[in-house]
């Protein structure tokens, strides 16, 4: 003989009797979202917190240009100046509290600034690597003296080349490419690619 469910619910038009398997079915669907939601909370909140300690190492200037709560600038600054472990820690945690606190648009705008902070030091650390490949060449071929100023026609030729010699000098202790003349010729390299790079600079060709 079949149960009769006298109390029950509706879902999307079904009469669902408390009790039942449909019932114990829904109920089962329904922990199981909630648990969801709680792992997608603490994966949030957890994001939330890294992002928060990254915008320590954010410079001073993005930090500014970022609309972020006194609250929060305060929380940061103070941070920065804590030196125990423990209250660093508490620190950081409730930076990550206030993270939580801001709206999607402000933390778009704080994953923004931290990208291009990335990008710019990785862009930096290229051009810096493209100066020493130059500076080493300049310094070991002829040729590239001439490739050089055929591609930076704004040098400053006489300069060049004085100082490629002095910096191919070994100095007292028979060492060569660590004296003045080989910062000064790296210095001015790196000059010259960071204008050909600029709006209007000479293109290599």
């Amino acid at each position: 003989m079949s149960r009769k469910f006298k109390k029950g619910y509706f879902v999307r038009g079904e009469f669902v009797p408390e009790g039942s398997d449909r019932d114990l079915e829904l109920k089962a669907q329904l922990k199981g979202t909630d648990t969801q939601s709680r792992t997608d909370q603490k994966r949030e909140s957890t994001e939330l917190q890294k992002l928060g300690v990254a915008l320590l190492t954010l410079r001073s200037d993005a930090l500014a240009r970022l609309t972020l709560p006194d609250k929060l600038t305060h929380a940061l600054q103070e941070a920065k100046r804590i030196t125990n472990f423990e209250g660093k820690r508490r620190q950081l945690q409730f930076i990550g509290k206030l993270m939580r606190l801001l709206e999607p648009k402000t933390i778009d705008a704080v994953r923004t600034a931290l990208d291009d902070q990335v990008n710019g030091f990785v862009a930096e650390n290229q051009a810096l690597h493209q100066a020493e490949l130059w500076r080493d060449r300049l310094l070991a071929d002829d040729q590239a003296v001439s490739q050089w100023i055929a591609h930076h026609p704004g040098t400053d030729t006489q300069q060049l080349r004085a100082l490629i010699r002095q910096a191919r000098k070994p100095n007292n202790d028979g060492a060569v490419h660590h004296g003045r003349a080989y910062r000064e010729l790296f210095l001015q390299v790196r000059l010259g690619l960071k204008a050909q790079d600029s709006p209007g600079g000479c293109d290599s060709k």
